[in-house]
């Protein structure tokens, strides 16, 4: 490589990745020196990070083991990005591939390869992003001691138990890797960086192996990266990650992966309408280490910035581009608008979903689309009339909206199901156990027979007969107008007219509520008794149906049709054969 080309050269755009918990936020406070960690949402980081790690810093942490790895440090330093837990990196893209140039994946030793970082390893195999293995929490292990600064030290003089257990952990993650196609090794015993991924043993929590860490960063991205990181345009080209308003001002927080952006530059940012087109009107820089911005005239990729711009609808997550010319203005508006057309890709029909940015609407629609999901609109920001007035339109099945991290206005319909968390995988949890109840509901109306249902007669009499009203509870199934119900001895009491709870007539109660019914033709003490259990009347045929589709019913109507069946089978043993 030329001296001019060696100028030329960005930071490498590294993305720490890995199961919820395991300790990416950690990893960086360690190297930055800070602690945010606690401050995200459910111990999850939500809003991305960056952070700028100089040359300079990387020397001051790493001098005796570059000597001791022969590594002479090239790159100007690093950009690292803290993402969301359960989105991976999926979010931070740039058209053509991932924002990430190498990965940190962190491992908790003790609880090794778990479902999310399956997820981060095949994005890994699928982009071909090189990437290096931090087996956190080794202070954790029972037993572990830190007598030296060398973490190759430390590891040879742990003893006994702790010996074992950390051989046991580190091999069971070797032997996982292997299984998805990865031959990977303790980092000093690399022989060829090709074909094996180093894993290095950390402790964010006393900064252990944080030093081989970062040394294994530099010298992956000096063996494999040299050529994608040199500058290959003049125009900035960069990611929307943070919008900010104070009164009439815009900030916007963006990391830029190729060019150079100068303050009064032109700029096209990306929207689900027409591209927009904006000029820079003040340009801060972050300082290293998370330590804040300065103020310059131009900054140069790699690097993570803030820009002052007249206020506009400008969403995260949006493609950024710089242009001089008119030209330039058309080559890049065409450009985003096909970025931005190539994230989104909606259906006919489907569900809505809302996001705080663009990237975190990629990562759900990502998720969704794995499951078979069809999402007919999407979009940033708070969850409106509007999108509930679409899920409304959709089948029974597709009537929900689904919120990352966004709020509800206040005009917004509940009726339609609305499922909102600042946590990704709690909205899909909601929005998978929501689709298995609809499933259900569907089924048993095409079924059209009566379910099995279960009440306890309450103390609460409210009127002995004509009708006969008092207070029961659903202990199983669904409770209706319009059913018939029986005794513990199979004889067909009435048929309920009316529900009532907290004075309002309702339609059906669920399990465990307590409500009002009217019965017209029996009377209190003499057909019915206080704490006597009811159940729905069902003939031969509706059982045989319900019997035959066991799986739509949950534990307590199976239990209940069981019962059903017995109180019938003393009447007739072939009741239901």
């Amino acid at each position: 490589m030329s001296q001019k080309q060696r100028t030329s050269i960005r930071q490498p755009i590294v993305t720490v990745a890995g199961h919820v918990d395991h300790g990416k936020t950690s990893i960086l406070d360690s190297i930055r020196g800070t602690s945010i960690a606690k401050k995200e949402a459910g111990a999850i980081t939500q809003i991305i990070s960056c952070t700028i790690l100089p040359a300079e810093q990387i020397k001051k942490l790493t001098a005796k083991l570059m000597e001791k790895f022969k590594i002479k440090l090239t790159i100007p330093g690093f950009l690292f990005i803290d993402t969301p837990g359960h989105a991976a990196f999926t979010n931070l893209r740039k058209r053509g591939g991932s924002l990430a140039d190498i990965v940190i994946l962190v491992i908790d030793i003790r609880e090794g390869i778990m479902e999310q970082t399956i997820e981060c390893i095949n994005i890994l195999k699928e982009n071909k992003i090189p990437f290096v293995v931090a087996l956190n929490k080794i202070d954790a292990i029972p037993g572990w001691q830190q007598k030296e600064k060398e973490l190759s030290a430390n590891i040879k003089v742990q003893t006994g138990y702790t010996k074992k257990e950390f051989d046991k952990n580190f091999y069971s993650v070797v032997a996982k890797l292997n299984d998805h196609g990865f031959d990977s090794e303790l980092f000093e015993r690399i022989t060829d960086f090709t074909k094996q991924v180093p894993l290095v043993p950390v402790s964010a929590k006393t900064g252990e192996g944080i030093s081989e860490l970062l040394v294994m960063l530099a010298g992956l991205s000096q063996k494999f990266l040299e050529k994608k990181l040199i500058l290959k345009e003049k125009r900035a080209k960069g990611t929307i990650l943070e919008v900010k308003k104070e009164k009439t001002i815009t900030f916007l927080e963006a990391v830029i992966y190729d060019g150079i952006i100068k303050q009064n530059s032109t700029i096209i940012i990306g929207s689900f309408d027409e591209p927009i087109k904006t000029k820079v009107r003040a340009l801060f820089e972050a300082l290293p280490l998370a330590k804040g911005f300065k103020s310059v005239k131009e900054a140069r990729a790699a690097t993570f910035i803030r820009l002052q711009v007249p206020s506009q609808e400008i969403f995260p997550g949006m493609p950024l581009i710089s242009a001089e010319t008119e030209q330039g203005i058309d080559e890049a508006k065409k450009e985003v608008k096909q970025e931005v057309k190539e994230t989104i890709r909606l259906d006919k029909e489907g569900i809505v979903i809302k996001a705080d940015s663009l990237g975190s609407l990629e990562a759900l629609l990502f998720q969704l689309r794995k499951q078979g999901t069809k999402v007919s609109k999407a979009g940033v920001g708070d969850i409106k009339k509007s999108d509930v007035l679409h899920a409304s339109s959709m089948k029974k099945i597709e009537q929900v909206v689904l919120g990352f991290n966004v709020g509800i206005s206040e005009d917004v319909d509940t009726k339609i199901k609305v499922i909102t968390s600042p946590i990704i995988y709690k909205i899909l949890e909601q929005f998978a156990e929501w689709q298995d109840k609809i499933e259900k509901e569907l089924l048993r109306e095409k079924l059209a027979v009566t379910m099995p249902c279960k009440i306890k007669v309450l103390p609460y009499i409210f009127r002995k007969n004509k009708p006969a009203v008092f207070g029961v509870r659903v202990e199983a199934g669904k409770l209706k107008a319009g059913l018939k119900l029986m005794n513990k001895d199979g004889r067909k009491i009435d048929e309920i007219k009316t529900i009532q709870s907290e004075n309002k007539t309702i339609h059906e109660a669920e399990k465990g509520k307590e409500v009002a019914i009217s019965l017209p033709n029996i009377t209190i003490g003499r057909q019915v008794k206080k704490g006597d259990t009811l159940y729905s009347v069902l003939n031969e045929s509706e059982f045989k149906k319900l019997e035959n589709n066991r799986k739509y019913l949950n534990s307590d109507e199976l239990a209940t049709l069981q019962e059903i069946l017995e109180i019938m089978r003393r009447k007739n043993p072939l009741w239901g054969i």
